[in-house]
């Protein structure tokens, strides 16, 4: 009973893995469904083979000499043993290109939107691209409208990494100086939790993003409000917080659109406010998070290019943090 009791106790935690915003057998995608019916077809027709395997093998050993016989006649073994598994695994095989549309293309969005998204380390640079070719960056955080295939260009400016949203469709590797095309097909509006499915060093482990995905109408306002410039300070603590996030140079790594900062090197804060994690998923997104990310980012994700500011004061770092989170 207790050795019962604690293979369940074992059980358990592996099977809460299975579930949640970051789950290959909770599907929310048209290409996540697909895999999902594939997996249980292959595990279940692998389930029934293997139970008829072990129980052909129970009965060669305890069976009789007729049976044994019988089991070891060249009809039997060229049926089960060659025949059979070429049939099943042929069938498998088609089955599998057929319901996962392998080599099929993607149809270009009815609205000409083009999304970008390039694996750095340790975030994810997302770019947006409208009919109008109007082009805006964010990072650690996709966007997508319900119902509709997008294509995802998938890329690397570093090393190789790998776009994996189990909940959506399955991974694609990212590799520098050449671009993947991924679909996604967002079935039902939500946030899934995304991952870098790719050793890719240190802190590849802390390299995750977020998935939305909204009604057509919600994902039209949030382009408008996400392509615009910055919003205003305020409060008097946010126009310091600006004065400074601009004089201790942190414009030279950030953009933030309609200042003087324009930096390339780290992800767009625009509308960091707005996102909802910061270090790509490490820290929820609030003023005490910015102002902790701000000193101790190395401590939190060790190595990422952002150095430590220790030489803030509590009243600046209260100033940076109230104008990082208001920009919205």
């Amino acid at each position: 009973m207790m050795r019962r009791l604690i293979l369940l106790l074992l059980i358990l935690p592996a099977l809460g893995g299975c579930a949640g915003s970051q789950s290959a057998f909770m599907p929310r995608g048209a290409e996540a469904e697909r895999i999902d019916t594939l997996f249980w077809v292959m595990t279940i027709g692998g389930g029934i083979i293997f139970v008829g395997v072990i129980a052909i093998t129970a009965v060669a050993m305890l069976g009789g000499a007729r049976v044994r016989r019988a089991l070891s006649s060249e009809p039997f073994i060229n049926g089960a043993g060659i025949a059979f598994p070429s049939v099943v695994l042929t069938v498998l095989l088609v089955y599998g290109l057929l319901i996962l549309g392998a080599g099929a293309r993607t149809p270009p969005a009815g609205d000409g939107l083009r999304i970008a998204v390039s694996g750095e380390l340790w975030w994810w640079r997302v770019t947006y691209t409208d009919a109008e070719g109007n082009t805006f960056d964010t990072a650690n955080e996709l966007h997508l409208p319900v119902g509709e295939p997008v294509a995802v260009e998938l890329t690397s400016a570093d090393v190789i990494h790998s776009f994996w949203a189990p909940n959506l469709a399955g991974k694609l590797d990212m590799i520098p100086g050449r671009t993947n095309t991924l679909t996604l097909t967002a079935t039902q509006p939500g946030v899934t939790r995304g991952q870098c499915a790719e050793y890719c060093g240190g802190a590849h482990a802390f390299m995750s993003f977020h998935v939305v995905a909204q009604p057509r109408e919600e994902f039209d306002a949030w382009m408008r409000q996400e392509a615009g410039p910055a919003v205003p300070p305020a409060s008097e603590a946010a126009e310091r917080g600006a004065a400074l996030f601009l004089s201790a140079g942190c414009g030279a790594c950030h953009a933030v659109r309609g200042t003087e900062a324009t930096g390339t090197i780290g992800p767009d804060l625009t509308h960091i406010g707005a996102r909802r994690s910061i270090g790509a998923g490490m820290l929820p997104n609030d003023a005490a998070a910015m102002r902790q990310w701000i000193v101790d980012n190395q401590h939190i994700k060790p190595e990422n290019k952002m150095p430590a500011y220790e030489i803030f004061t509590e009243a600046e770092l209260d100033d940076l943090s109230a104008y990082l989170e208001g920009l919205k």
